[in-house]
């Protein structure tokens, strides 16, 4: 089973920056992928960008690109987000979770953190 624990949402205004952590814990492998997703009332869950733990490789939604940037330190087993220019329409449950490279569904998640972007 692995643990994680987002934290770093909070209300900000518009173009204004914040940045996310997940920690990790538990049984991890170096082989797999740790991602970010949000939920905006009344929208489905939307994968906004995952990385490669071990080899970096990213990918990012349209909806973020060239704005929100994914990064980790496996040392310490932390995922992060950092979102810059951020818009009304970034507000959302921020939830990070983590799949076996091999398999297509995420299958651990965190609690979720509240981000709230005002006009």
């Amino acid at each position: 089973q692995v643990q994680l624990v987002e934290s770093g949402g909070g209300l900000v205004q518009a173009g204004d920056s914040l940045r996310l952590s997940c920690s990790a814990s538990g049984r991890t492998f170096s082989t797999y992928v740790m991602g970010w997703f949000r939920q905006a009332p009344g929208k489905e869950r939307e994968l906004i960008a995952s990385i490669v733990r071990n080899t970096g490789i990213t990918y990012y939604a349209d909806s973020v690109k060239g704005r929100f940037t994914i990064s980790r330190d496996n040392a310490k087993n932390t995922l992060y987000l950092q979102m810059d220019s951020l818009k009304p329409e970034d507000t959302a449950v921020y939830y990070c979770a983590s799949r076996p490279i091999s398999r297509s569904e995420y299958a651990y998640w965190g609690q979720g953190t509240q981000v709230t972007v005002s006009s």
